[in-house]
């Protein structure tokens, strides 16, 4: 089963600095290598990913940054999802939460490890339940 999941850059950036491979979001991570995650995306989202994971506090190499961005281009789905007139605690999130809703009617989760930055709805999820979701439906 595939499920579509917009990842928030938190849950992308945990799973790039894990030390621990059973992880939920090295595991979210390793769902969408092995195809049971399809990413939804937009520019916005990538331009996102991109600037978060070049800061360098973090060390993350050039190639390990290039070949997320390149499998999620690769293996994702890109939106251009409609306004939804919702006001978020950080705005910056606000295109994370679109590409979810208007990928809604094909089940598509946003996971993140902030929950409290988005609206209380059933589909924004941690990855810890993002992978209790994938588990129970095997």
């Amino acid at each position: 089963m595939e499920y579509y999941a917009v990842i928030d850059t938190n849950v992308l950036l945990s799973a790039l600095l894990s030390k621990n491979e059973d992880s939920a979001t090295v595991r979210v991570l390793n769902a969408v290598f092995d195809g049971i995650i399809i990413p939804l995306y937009h520019q916005d989202i990538l331009f996102e990913y991109n600037e978060v994971f070049h800061r360098e506090k973090f060390h993350l190499q050039e190639e390990v940054i290039q070949t997320i961005l390149e499998s999620i281009k690769q293996y994702g789905v890109e939106v251009f999802p409609q306004p939804t007139g919702a006001i978020l605690i950080d705005m910056d999130d606000l295109i994370f939460y679109e590409v979810a809703m208007d990928k809604r009617d094909n089940g598509a989760y946003l996971v993140t490890g902030n929950q409290k930055h988005y609206p209380f709805r059933d589909f924004i999820v941690t990855p810890t339940e993002m992978m209790a979701i994938i588990e129970k439906n095997k």
